[in-house]
């Protein structure tokens, strides 16, 4: 599942992809910002993104695309 994370005063937004299903991510989100501590997740390459809830402007919770090569029309 692909989350996309708007993040405050920053031009671009963090993409990353998780194993995870989306009602677990949504959990955690939630409980990062009870918390008001840190958002923490892991891709499916084992790597972590790390980020202050003070400074999350969105998060967008949706399915990856699959590449495509060629020209649609």
């Amino acid at each position: 599942m692909e989350v996309k994370i708007g993040v405050q005063n920053a031009a671009r937004e963090l993409t990353i992809d998780v194993d995870d299903a989306p009602d677990t991510v949504e959990k955690q989100i939630a409980d990062a910002v009870a918390a008001d501590g840190v958002l923490t997740l892991k891709d499916i390459k084992g790597r972590r993104l790390i980020v202050p809830v003070a400074k999350l402007a969105y998060v967008e919770l949706g399915h990856g695309t699959a590449g495509q090569v060629g020209f649609r029309s």
